[in-house]
């Protein structure tokens, strides 16, 4: 377990659900040829809103490693695309925890075009814990996984599931 036995950011709760992180805005330099976002600066997009979602709210970004030396990792991510984004639009991103144990937790995020409320981007990923000094996974600190667990709680949604585990492949009509 991390050393760190008091949070050094984030709050104890309650947490919306979601929790929103709104006022982004695609950068110049993420425009393709195709005159859109280029679909790698989505994951990029996602990421820095998880910074900011997993730093004010449950503790564990950019602090948490500098003081605790313990970091998010990102295992697995599955990204869909439903909506271009032009150079220069507003977005939001909506997260959702969708499970949570003692190293690792599961989110979902939706992004949305600020202008019209276009849903634009999903994404689902899979973050384990790692200490800095060991590069191995570890367990999350106790003030962490009340966190999580409240979040799970304020998080429950009958609908969010039908949403998690998207298959990849081509659907063809029978």
């Amino acid at each position: 377990m991390s050393e760190e036995t008091e949070p050094k950011s984030g709050h104890d709760g309650p947490y919306p659900a979601p929790v929103v992180v709104s006022g982004l805005t695609v950068d110049p330099g993420w425009i393709d040829y195709n005159g859109h976002m280029n679909v790698g600066y989505y994951g990029v997009a996602f990421d820095q809103a998880l910074e900011v979602m997993l730093d004010e709210h449950l503790g564990l970004g950019e602090t948490y490693v500098r003081t605790a030396g313990h970091g998010p990792y990102i295992l697995q991510s599955h990204l869909h695309f439903t909506r271009e984004l032009l150079e220069g639009a507003r977005y939001a991103i909506h997260y959702w925890l969708a499970d949570t144990d003692a190293k690792r937790l599961h989110y979902y995020a939706e992004m949305f075009a600020e202008d019209d409320g276009a849903l634009c981007a999903t994404q689902e990923a899979l973050i384990v814990n790692v200490s800095q000094a060991t590069g191995r996974s570890a367990p999350f600190p106790d003030w962490a996984l009340t966190r999580l667990a409240r979040m799970a709680v304020e998080h429950e949604n009958p609908d969010l599931a039908a949403r998690l585990g998207a298959p990849l492949g081509i659907r063809r009509n029978s």
